[in-house]
């Protein structure tokens, strides 16, 4: 009884599967009787070419061989076809790779009818090269007969450009468009177009990385040179009065090079040009009747953004998939986006903690219209309030935890420091304890390369949130006991809430002038796309392959970029002329600000990854029996708003922390700061007085 039970589902798969397959035969009928006929066919005609017409002629008894082999492989053909999903593609848009369905099906009726004849008849009244040959036919005719779907798909398309000159008349009131990249993703729209008749862009041109392809054409559209080329073919299509509106990237524009994107900015500019770029086909679209092909404006993100690292899905799939995930400031920038990865990745729920009431509405409904079938709470928490988060970690006992809240804006904390450590210091403290103490496995935190050398009160509170999980990551390891804590440290975020770009943004739409704190002010950017998914590998390949305890991973950044090349670049694909139409004003650095940022403190141990993309750093640790003491203090004085207390033990558990004091007293005795050489002498070496933090305005 029990196997008969076990065998249930399998019966049930099975006959799903002939049911699947039956209705498949009855939408392509007539597909079904062709293929049918092509195996008599193919059959007759390999006799034929084996034998010959006059030897056929005088073997009769070959006709019967025929009748009886023919009867045998057509049932077994009538049988296998339909299960095979010969009748289950919609050839009209079948491509090469639907052929191995046909491979597939020809090679298993050509075995079963092998073995059904040997075992019949030992092959004695079939020449054995017959059925190779009858295979090789019936192959041909059965994807010659899918062919003519597709060539009767493509017959009624129109050209998107023949002969330089498009078939459609009314072309003429469509906008011309220049190409940029003879890429897949071109190939992709021109499909597309050829498919509209309704279509609102004609392309007259493409431009190309190299020469390779020049002379040849994609779709019927020629492409006319490199993009260094551009002002000389556009001149030329002008001459043939097909000059182009609208230049449209096919990718990135960094993926064709900043010298040669930012040259043809500047051409498109002076010559009047809009640009724009595809939309990606994997960018999601929410709204009814969005076009997947439409195009959009250039974003700085575009200019900015590298080639995508290879990411391993997999490993992110097996860290996720049917775990319980808690993931705080879900609402905020990086949360927000970690939170549509993660749900992306199939966990077993998902539990969401902001102190934003309208980020955690955002994001809530954002999960309820991608991922409505996701098990999901949403709780309005500050990580500061200890008591509540343990409520949340004791009802949910969440197997990850991803630790993104944080304050993160240098001026306002420099001016809060009280309020930085309650957050950045105190709230990781009770995430982390949290974790340690309702069993998660691993948690992450998300940081910044403003802890390196810090100048800044928000760089110092995250540099002790490090070192806090660190030191937790490090007793693990001694103990056996606890989950993996994993820090993911990296540079400014495109886009985020904020940031610059938003900023330019109001101040483009006001007409300038752009504000840039310094001339020579740099600073290593990342889309934030790209800086969640390289946290997600890293906390990966840190939790499966258990790398790096004690570790920093730290993400690669690229080369830092001039403040004020962003300003530039911006006016620019605003359609302005930057010191002309739109002045750039320099103010001078805020409180707490750096000229340039590092990746890696002087003490750090650097240590190879084997993520793409993600470098590791060991920082020099400290006990956590003194990070523990410390941090009851900075909360002791935090909560009494003593900030002259709180810089003065981060001071004494950072030496190399520099603080807006030190810089002060240091111009003022026209010498370097003094920087005590040891945590235990750092106590004694200033007295709390002099660190009393400075609080002003940006510009006063």
């Amino acid at each position: 009884m029990s196997g008969l039970l076990g065998a249930t589902p399998a019966l049930d798969i099975g006959f799903r599967r002939i049911r699947g397959a039956v209705r498949s035969v009855q939408k392509y009928p007539a597909l079904y009787l062709t293929d049918l006929a092509s195996v008599g066919v193919a059959l007759a005609m390999a006799l034929l070419l084996r034998y010959g017409v006059e030897e056929l002629s005088a073997r009769p008894e070959t006709a019967s061989v025929l009748l009886w082999s023919g009867a045998q492989y057509l049932t077994i053909c009538a049988l296998v076809f339909p299960l095979s999903g010969l009748y289950s593609r919609n050839w009209k848009y079948g491509s090469v790779s639907d052929l191995f369905i046909i491979l597939r099906a020809v090679l298993l009726t050509s075995l079963l009818l092998v073995s059904l004849l040997f075992f019949s008849t030992r092959l004695t009244d079939i020449p054995r090269t017959v059925v190779p040959m009858q295979s090789l036919l019936l192959i041909a005719f059965l994807a010659a007969a899918r062919l003519s779907f597709r060539a009767e798909e493509l017959a009624l398309r129109r050209p998107v450009f023949k002969s330089g000159r498009s078939r459609d008349a009314q072309d003429d009131n469509r906008i011309p468009l220049l190409l940029i990249g003879a890429s897949d993703a071109a190939d992709l729209y021109l499909r597309a177009l050829a498919r509209d008749p309704n279509a609102t862009y004609t392309p007259v041109a493409c431009l190309d990385r190299s020469e390779d392809q020049t002379g040849m054409s994609l779709r019927g559209v020629p492409i006319a040179g490199r993009i260094q080329d551009f002002e000389r073919v556009v001149a030329e299509l002008q001459q043939q009065g097909k000059q182009p509106r609208h230049i449209v990237f096919t990718e990135a524009p960094a993926a064709f090079g900043e010298e040669a994107s930012d040259g043809l900015l500047r051409s498109a500019e002076r010559l009047g040009i809009a640009v724009s770029r595809l939309s990606q086909m994997t960018e999601l679209k929410r709204a009814k009747g969005d076009n997947p092909y439409e195009l959009r404006s250039i974003e700085l993100t575009d200019l900015l953004e590298r080639p995508q690292a290879a990411l391993d899905r997999e490993a992110i799939g097996r860290l996720v998939r049917g775990r319980r995930v808690l993931i705080t400031g879900a609402g905020g920038s990086i949360g927000s986006e970690l939170t549509a990865q993660v749900a992306a990745c199939e966990p077993a729920e998902i539990v969401l903690i902001d102190n934003t009431e309208y980020n955690l509405y955002a994001i809530d409904m954002t999960l309820t219209e991608s991922f409505p079938e996701l098990p999901r709470w949403s709780y309005l928490c500050s990580v500061r309030r200890s008591q509540r988060v343990e409520e949340i970690f004791e009802r949910h006992r969440p197997e990850l935890v991803f630790h993104a809240a944080a304050l993160k804006h240098v001026p306002m904390v420099q001016m809060n420091p009280c309020e930085g450590v309650l957050t950045n210091v105190v709230g990781t403290m009770n995430v982390a304890n949290a974790a340690k103490k309702y069993g998660t496995l691993a948690m992450v935190q998300v940081s910044t390369d403003k802890v390196v050398n810090s100048t800044s009160v928000m760089g110092a509170t995250k540099r002790l949130a490090e070192l806090y999980c660190q030191a937790l990551d490090l007793n693990g390891l001694e103990t056996g006991l606890g989950p993996r804590f994993m820090t993911v440290r990296f540079g400014n975020v495109l886009g985020s809430s904020g940031s610059l770009i938003p900023l330019f943004k109001r101040q483009l739409a006001r007409g300038g002038p752009l504000t840039v704190t310094d001339a020579n002010m740099t600073r290593f950017f990342m889309t934030i796309r790209e800086a969640v998914e390289l946290t997600l590998q890293a906390s990966a390949y840190g939790f499966e392959k258990q790398l790096g305890q004690g570790e920093i991973f730290v993400l690669d950044m690229g080369e830092p970029i001039k403040i004020i090349d962003i300003a530039r670049r911006m006016i620019r694909l605003a359609g302005f002329t930057p010191d002309q139409e739109i002045e750039i004003k320099i103010i001078g650095c805020r409180p707490g600000e750096k000229l340039f940022e590092e990746l890696f403190d002087e003490t750090d141990k650097r240590t190879s990854s084997p993520v793409p993309g993600v470098l590791g750093a060991v920082p020099e640790p400290i006990p956590l029996p003194t990070l523990r003491d410390a941090f009851a203090r900075l909360q002791r004085h935090s909560e009494r708003g003593n900030e002259a207390g709180v810089v003065a033990v981060m001071r004494e558990l950072l030496p190399r922390y520099e603080h807006e004091a030190d810089r002060k007293m240091a111009a003022a005795s026209k010498r370097t700061p003094l920087r005590p050489k040891s945590r235990i002498k750092a106590k004694e070496a200033k007295s709390p007085r002099g660190y009393r933090a400075e609080f002003r305005l940006p510009g006063r």
